[in-house]
């Protein structure tokens, strides 16, 4: 565990430099717009330790497969969205010395991530080793009102002397990813122009074809007043502008980049050039001080509906914005055809593909904060994908339009290489079904079901019913060679949340085939024609229903994780040396598999999911049990723990475990925030508190709260959108206040007692 990062409610900042952490603070220090992002690399040429990472929403290589042992069945490829051109490169040489903050002496150094306005800046003083000192500013935008494009200014003040400075403002096109299978680059150069105002880079991923360009526009000012006599970059690979001037102490030369970034998976490629001229002529026109204003009031926007607010706890203030802003960077939900990568665009690994927790944690998220649309996109993209998982399906033996989803996944198509993984964590799909059903209960769009829902549902309970087989031992239904969200057990029998879950889809379906019968018989009509449907497949999930079997300890009154649980020695993972911590870091996978500890929510996940089927005191039983044995080496499994803990009246475990989730990445509980965010399970830390702590939940079609409050909190507040109704709650001790800021009556259940909240007057 890292605490560094000094506490402040709208800033993470870094006041020293530590080269130690440099990959750390890369990741911290991420800053995107949906479209595209970037870990927080220097601008300036850095020798030391340092992970580049600049990323395109969906423009991927599939990195062919690598593993020991060819499984039938595997995947050929792993999808990754790709290292993209680096475009904030500047050289720096000071007296003919090159600026590298691993080469000179560090003065002062400090590096701000502004959530409020969507900036990152950095500042530092140095010594080089010729005794000359600067001083460097420096901020960068990924600009939300234009999602194509990004600028920068770079600032270089002369200290102790005159002193002559070139800087280089610069393009390169020749980068890799360093998690490429077979270090081979993914990116093949198509061209470079350097003639006018600015230059520009295109290139195209090798097999999927993607083209990419990168426009450039640089403006040099020594003491704000412009400099005309610049010289080209023409280094093929590498294009820009450079100059040299001499700066008089106390003086200083200022660098001005603006980039416009498109590809072809959003334009036709003969448009790329006019676009990207176009985009950076416009922004140079404007000027940086403009981009700063657009950019500050285009996240006001999105503060205004998602923003958090603690009084009393600067930490955890800071810690819940900085999960927002880090979700808002790597998804706005303006392009459907886009996802959540569970690292978004800050680190290669998970390679910036879409998992299940997409649907399981980030659409509750989107859903509450704005509004139906943009979660309904992340559905549709699920929808658009069911020829693919029917496929997937296929290609694992099974038939009649049964759909399995992928684990991991860019186009539909699996792309995750282990067979514990690809093959057994079947339980994706109940997400999304879960999801489907999560979305109508929350913004009642039941004509969802009608147009896109049921068609997924029926896939998925096709694929239930022929994953299932009938056991005469038992005379019940099982799931043989699974692994549940437990990755930390593989290859088990009947896990009790895969097991519970495939019959809920099952129940959903048959519910959801009935409703839209009723309400929409077209659409009906329609859907059993096109995917072939049979009264008697109901039939058939209705048995499986009434006869799957389930893992019970009868003794102590709990589910069981899977068969052979209670075969292992159970020893709480308190009892765990500091030394063993984590476990996926330092034990061997055998010896953790035969263990007892429980990398995340496993039988707990269905119980969240499932709660209203299940007493308090059942749900009570069941977290005493598996929370000890829990050591959350998995980002997803401290918000449901706290949600459920907040649910059975355990307000300091829910607040230590809100706490673990929201300052993960920040305080780097788990030793991995280095290699990126983990930005899906950051929609965990919102439902920590909205679920947890003020206990929001849909009962019946009315929004319902059953709230606490930590104590060293004075009030939290949070705006949430419910089906078409904007309103603002705000907790504080032995007070609940709710705002209505429609233009109509809303009936809420607030500790079990429904309360009609008319609009606020005004």
């Amino acid at each position: 565990m890292k605490d560094y990062i000094i506490k402040d409610e709208w800033q993470i900042i870094e006041d020293e430099f530590r080269p130690a952490f440099q990959e750390i603070s890369e990741s911290l220090f991420s800053i995107g717009n949906g479209r595209m992002g970037q870990r927080a690399n220097f601008e300036e040429d850095y020798s030391g330790k340092s992970l580049q990472g600049s990323y395109i929403a969906g423009v991927y290589y599939p990195d062919k497969t690598r593993v020991g042992w060819w499984k039938n069945g595997y995947p050929e490829y792993f999808a990754k969205v790709i290292n993209s051109v680096n475009w904030i490169g500047i050289h720096v040489y000071v007296d003919g010395e090159q600026l590298d903050l691993e080469k000179v002496k560090v003065h002062q150094f400090r590096r701000v991530l502004d959530m409020q306005k969507g900036q990152l800046i950095r500042s530092f003083e140095v010594e080089m080793n010729t005794g000359a000192r600067i001083e460097v500013q420096a901020i960068r935008m990924y600009h939300l009102f234009q999602t194509e494009t990004a600028s920068l200014t770079y600032t270089v003040k002369a200290i102790n002397r005159n002193m002559e400075i070139a800087v280089s403002s610069y393009m390169d096109a020749d980068v890799v990813n360093r998690d490429s299978n077979y270090d081979e680059q993914f990116w093949e150069f198509e061209g470079y122009e350097i003639a006018g105002p600015s230059q520009s880079l295109t290139v195209r991923t090798k097999k999927t074809g993607f083209a990419v360009r990168a426009d450039l526009a640089s403006r040099f000012l020594y003491n704000n007043k412009p400099i005309i006599n610049k010289q080209k970059i023409d280094e093929r690979v590498k294009v820009g502008e450079r100059v040299t001037q001499i700066v008089e102490q106390g003086a200083y030369l200022t660098v001005e980049k603006y980039v416009a970034i498109h590809s072809s998976i959003n334009h036709p490629e003969a448009e790329l050039s006019k676009l990207g001229t176009a985009q950076v002529e416009w922004m140079q026109d404007i000027g940086f001080s403009n981009l700063l204003r657009l950019q500050q009031e285009s996240w006001q926007k999105i503060w205004q509906d998602a923003d958090i607010r603690i009084e009393g706890d600067v930490s955890a203030q800071q810690a819940i914005r900085f999960n927002i802003f880090q979700l808002y960077q790597t998804y706005t939900g303006e392009d459907s055809r886009l996802n959540i990568g569970p690292k978004g665009f800050t680190g290669e690994k998970y390679g910036g593909v879409t998992y299940w927790d997409t649907e399981a944690y980030c659409l509750p998220f989107y859903m509450a904060t704005k509004g139906k649309e943009v979660a309904r996109n992340l559905l549709i993209y699920r929808y658009r994908q069911l020829d693919k998982a029917i496929e997937n399906a296929e290609k694992l033996g099974f038939d009649n339009g049964a759909a399995l989803y992928p684990m991991v996944t860019i186009n539909g198509e699996e792309c995750h290489n282990e067979w514990e993984i690809t093959f057994e964590e079947i339980h994706r799909n109940a997400a999304i079904a879960f999801a489907i059903f999560n979305y109508i209960r929350f913004t009642d769009d039941r004509a969802y079901l009608a147009t896109y829902g049921l068609e997924v549902l029926v896939a998925i309970a096709r694929f239930w019913s022929q994953r299932v087989n009938w056991s005469e031992a038992k005379q019940a239904y099982v799931m043989l060679g699974v692994t549940g969200p437990n990755e930390y057990e593989n290859n088990v029998n009947n896990n009790w949340y895969t097991n519970r879950m495939a019959a809920w889809c099952l129940e959903y379906t048959v519910q959801a085939l009935e409703e839209v019968c009723g309400r929409y018989p077209d659409d009906y009509h329609r859907i059993v024609s096109k995917v072939h449907y049979k009264a008697e497949e109901s039939e058939e999930w209705k048995h499986i229903i009434t006869h799957m079997y389930y893992p019970i300890d009868e003794e102590r009154g709990v589910f069981l994780q899977q068969d052979g649980f209670l075969d292992k020695d159970i020893i709480p993972a308190v009892f765990l040396s500091k030394e063993d911590r984590p476990l996926n870091q330092k034990w061997s996978w055998d010896r953790i598999l035969r263990s007892c500890y429980i990398k995340q929510a496993d039988v707990l996940q269905g119980l969240y999911f499932l709660e209203d089927q299940f007493d308090l005191e059942t749900i009570r039983r069941n977290y005493d049990f598996y929370e000890p044995l829990t050591v959350h080496e998995s980002s997803l499994s401290p918000c449901v723990h706290a949600i459920i803990a907040a649910k059975i009246g355990n307000p300091e475990k829910a607040y230590e475990f809100y706490l673990r989730t929201a300052r993960l990445d920040l305080d780097d509980y788990n030793n991995d925030t280095e290699d990126g965010l983990h930005i899906t399970s950051m929609a965990g830390t919102w439902m920590s508190i909205v679920e947890g702590f003020a206990g929001m939940r849909v009962k019946e079609g009315t929004l319902s709260f059953n709230p606490f409050i930590p104590q060293n909190w004075d009030s939290y507040s949070f705006n949430v959108q419910f089906r078409g109704t904007p309103l603002k709650i705000k907790i504080a001790h032995d007070e609940f206040m709710i705002e209505n800021h429609s233009e109509r009556e809303i009936n809420i259940i607030f500790n079990n007692e429904l309360t009609v909240i008319k609009p606020v007057e005004k």
